[in-house]
């Protein structure tokens, strides 16, 4: 499975001629390839050219006067780039990122105009929206999943999670993040909304003033998903499926049978973490019959919620923690 999108960095001479026998040839051989301008012109310095496959992959080369080139793509790379430095949009020279992200975007604008209007969304998560496996799947589930909500129109997902990465708690670790979506073929709807869980946990810790980092790697072997710095407090993060989607036969189960999996690895390694339950894939009544029943689930401290896209949040605490949620749950 290819990962996110990252630039091939070339230290080598280009020009028109070898771009087109080094690039557009080997391509246009397998996939059928054709050579267009960019929309958007390259930096100062730099030619630029886009390579536009048959089979709907696309890929954008940018090399320099005095040498070396830029190659961005979600097609086979040609053996002339082979064994070149990876970089990320971060790690690229500013010019050559912003020009290659402006591109994607405009590209994104024209072929999905109702997610390019997110422009956060957008921006966040398009080192997967433009990746070898994943472009389809990851928009399908913008477009036909709410981003994970039930019971909620697209734009009301989209409108949730725009709000959230506009604040910039996430920008430093954008590919981190953006890479948990997933760059998949097929739309898996359990991993993907386990992925929104850590997006709503980041939300309540954010709404509650704390600052975070996230995916800290810790001696025992495991990574968390969270360590927020004051006070210093450890969060993994589970979404369980409802009832309705496995075989447990209350909501109550369904929750108690996702923390199971966690109480022998994560928690059994770091049992003063917090652990955050994120119920928000439940719908109205099957989250009123968990906050009837409340049930204890195995490990505390815990905090069990349920967000909403119009920023309800509800939930209760099980144990102790030196986290004060309640400027939010409700």
């Amino acid at each position: 499975m290819a990962g996110p999108i990252r630039f091939r960095v070339s230290t080598g001479e280009w020009d028109s001629e070898r771009v087109d026998r080094s690039l557009r040839e080997p391509l246009d051989s397998k996939f059928g390839a054709t050579l267009r301008t960019p929309q958007v012109p390259p930096p100062p310095g730099y030619d630029a050219c886009r390579l536009e496959m048959g089979n709907g992959d696309l890929a954008l080369f940018a090399w320099h006067e005095d040498g070396g080139a830029y190659w961005l793509g979600n097609t086979e790379t040609p053996e002339a780039l082979w064994r070149t430095e990876k970089e990320t949009f971060e790690e690229a020279p500013y010019p050559i990122a912003r020009w290659a992200q402006r591109e994607l975007l405009a590209e994104l604008a024209e072929s999905d105009p109702w997610l390019a209007a997110y422009d956060h969304i957008a921006w966040f998560f398009l080192p997967v929206f433009f990746s070898k496996d994943g472009r389809e799947t990851t928009r399908t589930f913008f477009r036909d999943h709410a981003a994970g909500f039930p019971d909620a129109t697209r734009e009301e997902g989209l409108a949730f999670y725009e709000s959230f990465l506009s604040t910039g708690v996430f920008d430093d670790y954008r590919y981190t993040m953006a890479t948990k979506l997933g760059t998949s073929e097929r739309v898996d709807l359990v991993r993907m909304r386990a992925t929104m869980a850590e997006f709503n946990t980041a939300k309540l810790l954010t709404d509650c003033g704390y600052a975070f980092a996230p995916e800290i790697e810790l001696d025992s072997g495991y990574a968390l998903d969270f360590r927020v710095a004051d006070p210093e407090t450890l969060i993994e993060v589970t979404r369980p499926e409802p009832p309705a989607r496995r075989r447990a036969g209350t909501p109550a189960r369904a929750i108690l049978d996702t923390v199971e999996g966690k109480l022998s690895t994560q928690l059994a390694a770091h049992p003063s973490a917090v652990l955050s339950v994120d119920c928000s894939s439940f719908r109205d009544d099957e989250w009123g019959a968990v906050l009837a029943e409340q049930p204890a689930v195995k490990h505390e401290p815990a905090v069990v919620y349920r967000m909403r896209p119009d920023g309800r949040v509800e939930g209760y605490v099980n144990g102790r923690t030196a986290l004060d949620l309640s400027p939010v749950l409700d």
